[in-house]
């Protein structure tokens, strides 16, 4: 077994850096390393306080849940790999010996600096799109600078334009009606009251007087723009992006390319939502589910906040529209969003980030006024999908 001070140099590195071969050569095999790995995740787990308790959250919990969410036995077997890779353990050690004090405090620091490299280059930045925190030497080898201001300019005016012209696509594809509370678009509603007066009907022919209340309706991006590039370059530092593509080729292995480039923009990654709902939808606390055995693209929409925020709107099943051109909300990526709303919710990550992000805002207002805040707020808002 590799010392557990050897991680200093590379232990993190092959996270970016999974082999195409298979793994293990027998199911024996890789079921020895599962038990392997609960076995060390449930030995720390077991001695963590309370659920959130003191503006924590559980690592041993994320790195377990990380794991059990994966959609296939391929992408456990990509996390398995770089887990052990940071314990600096061979994949077919029988493990340590965690009676041991001194061993047990090594791999107590293994396991949590793993912890936190998954939070801080795959969690957070799902959070917050403008937050992608440098790799530590620890952990990376290299960072490259972040590109000129020229090119960060032009690169982030054609996204805008790209969300801009999502958003109208995505309206005609939900029949301008936000897909879980079924509003209907407050402008839409009004150009076509100016056409039509009280006649004015909505996509299916019903008089819109009788609808319920209009809202203001936003486009909604399934996975943010924080884990992939900007158009051809970069927003974020490169080795970080890398990171967070490879954490989330875990989840599902392959579901990267659907959102390469600027194919993140696509419609497939995209709903139509009010704006209420849409900072619950990119905050992880709300979330889709399929119905089994229901119709195609049938979902049942929960909620880990309570009734007191939401009222009536979740939990509520709901059938995407049909539309004869434009690609439905992708399957794939509403699960992958799903498997990252249950996991910051069980290990507390989500209350975890947010108290670090309203800390930093904070810290903004008092160090460079609220100016500066005010237009990273309205990039984040713009950026944030």
């Amino acid at each position: 077994m590799a010392n557990p001070s050897h991680r200093h140099q590379s232990s993190l590195e092959g996270l970016i850096d999974f082999s195409a071969q298979p793994l293990f050569a027998t199911v024996d095999e890789r079921t020895r390393a599962i038990d392997k790995f609960h076995r060390i995740v449930r030995h720390y787990e077991a001695k963590e306080p309370t659920h959130g308790r003191n503006n924590q959250y559980n690592r041993p919990a994320l790195v377990r849940l990380t794991f059990e969410y994966a959609r296939s036995p391929e992408s456990q077997d990509k996390f398995l790999q770089a887990f052990f890779n940071s314990m600096a353990l061979g994949m077919e050690d029988d493990g340590p010996d965690l009676g041991d004090d001194e061993v047990a405090a090594d791999f107590h620091s293994l396991l949590y600096g793993f912890a936190d490299y998954l939070l801080d280059h795959f969690f957070l930045p799902c959070l917050h799109v403008h937050l992608m925190l440098k790799p530590s030497p620890i952990y990376h080898a290299a960072i490259q600078r972040v590109q000129g201001q020229e090119e960060h300019i032009q690169s982030f005016m054609g996204t805008l334009d790209r969300v801009s012209e999502l958003r109208s696509t995505c309206l005609v594809r939900d029949r301008h009606r936000c897909v879980i509370t079924r509003q209907f678009d407050s402008q839409e509603a009004t150009e076509r009251w100016r056409q039509s007066g009280s006649d004015a009907k909505d996509d299916d022919g019903n008089m819109l007087v009788n609808d319920i209340q209009p809202a203001h309706l936003e486009v909604a991006h399934i996975l943010p723009h924080s884990l992939t590039k900007m158009g051809n370059n970069s927003q974020l530092y490169d080795d970080s992006r890398k990171a967070a593509l490879s954490i989330l080729n875990m989840f599902d292995n392959g579901v990267i390319h659907l959102i390469e480039g600027t194919d993140i923009d696509r419609p497939r990654n995209a709903i139509t939502l009010s704006h209420d709902m849409h900072q619950h939808f990119g905050g992880f606390r709300v979330f889709f589910e399929p119905v089994p055995d229901g119709p195609p693209h049938t979902y049942r929409i929960g909620t880990f906040l309570p009734l007191f925020i939401v009222g009536n709107q979740v939990p509520v099943t709901r059938s995407f529209f049909n539309h004869p051109t434009i690609d439905p909300p992708s399957p794939r990526l509403l699960a992958v969003h799903s498997a990252i709303a249950h996991i910051l919710h069980l290990s507390a990550a989500g209350d975890y980030i947010e108290t670090i992000l309203k800390d930093m805002e904070e810290k903004m207002v008092r160090e460079d006024g609220s100016t500066q805040l005010g237009r990273l707020v309205t990039l984040g808002l713009l950026m944030s999908g």
